[in-house]
């Protein structure tokens, strides 16, 4: 018990530097599994995107991040010391099954985000077992390469219901974990079968209607933050957000970001990533 006390102060005293209550939110496209640490021409933007990204960071103390790999029916944290790799992805070169990146856990966030959960009322479960999958390793390997902020992964919701995740990130403006940043690690374009096939005009203009759309949504500053907000939670209604999104599972991870940032984005980022266009947003 004195240990957990210990961490769970570490989580308010961490860092020698001032303070920063706010945290910095990242909303970012991920990529195909391994790819962008492949040298794939076809992530070059993405990899240049994310290293342009890094310096704008202030050096996080900790890192959350909202996975679209990992869905469970109460909000789910890992919460070992140490979790392992998932390599949740098939048929890649050998080498893609020996990336390393053994950033340490922070089990005291954990415990922290949970108590935050459940004080709420919605619940929340602890995974002590789960390793970190594809959607925070490959990212955070460009970002931080050298692997020493401490992390910890937080699932969707299975109901996939976008309100609910946009009260996930408003419950994590309650947090008291200075110099935190918290990354919503999923895709603004994610339909597979269109991954695989050549771009006819039609699907290009369905591509760019929709991330006209996003990019408008998320950082116009016409819009009221109740408007912006509608706009997220009947995101079906977007220009072709079906077709973008046959499932929403890799968009979520927008409305985790914006209901804690609550904001526009001052500077959205638009890149190519496997032949569509896509975007990165940062709330700093």
């Amino acid at each position: 018990m004195l240990a957990m006390a210990v961490q769970l102060n570490a989580i308010k005293t961490r860092s020698d530097e001032p303070m920063h209550p706010d945290p910095q939110v990242l909303f970012l496209s991920h990529g195909g599994g391994p790819l962008p640490l492949l040298g794939d021409p076809a992530h070059h933007e993405m990899v240049q995107c994310l290293q342009r990204i890094a310096p704008q960071l202030r050096r996080p103390d900790a890192i959350l991040v909202v996975s679209a790999h990992w869905e469970e029916a109460l909000p789910t944290l890992t919460s070992g010391q140490s979790p392992g790799l998932i390599y949740d992805y098939a048929g890649f070169p050998v080498e893609s099954y020996q990336i390393a990146y053994p950033c340490p856990g922070f089990p005291a966030l954990a415990e922290a985000i949970a108590a935050q959960f459940l004080a709420a009322g919605i619940g929340a479960k602890l995974d002590p077992q789960r390793g970190f999958d594809h959607g925070l390793f490959v990212p955070l390997k460009i970002l931080f390469p050298q692997a020493m902020v401490p992390c910890v992964q937080l699932s969707l919701l299975s109901s996939l219901d976008p309100l609910d995740h946009l009260n996930l990130g408003r419950l994590l403006r309650g947090l008291n974990q200075p110099n935190l940043l918290v990354i919503g690690s999923g895709f603004s374009f994610h339909n597979m079968g269109e991954f695989f096939r050549s771009a006819s005009a039609e699907t290009r203009e369905k591509n760019g209607a929709f991330e006209d759309w996003l990019v408008e949504t998320c950082s116009s500053e016409l819009l009221s933050e109740a408007e912006r907000e509608q706009r997220l939670l009947h995101w079906q209604q977007a220009p072709h957000g079906r077709f973008c999104h046959p499932r929403e599972e890799h968009l979520l991870p927008l409305h985790v970001c914006y209901g804690l940032a609550q904001a526009a984005c001052p500077a959205p980022l638009q890149l190519t990533i496997l032949d569509k266009r896509t975007s990165m947003y940062l709330w700093t």
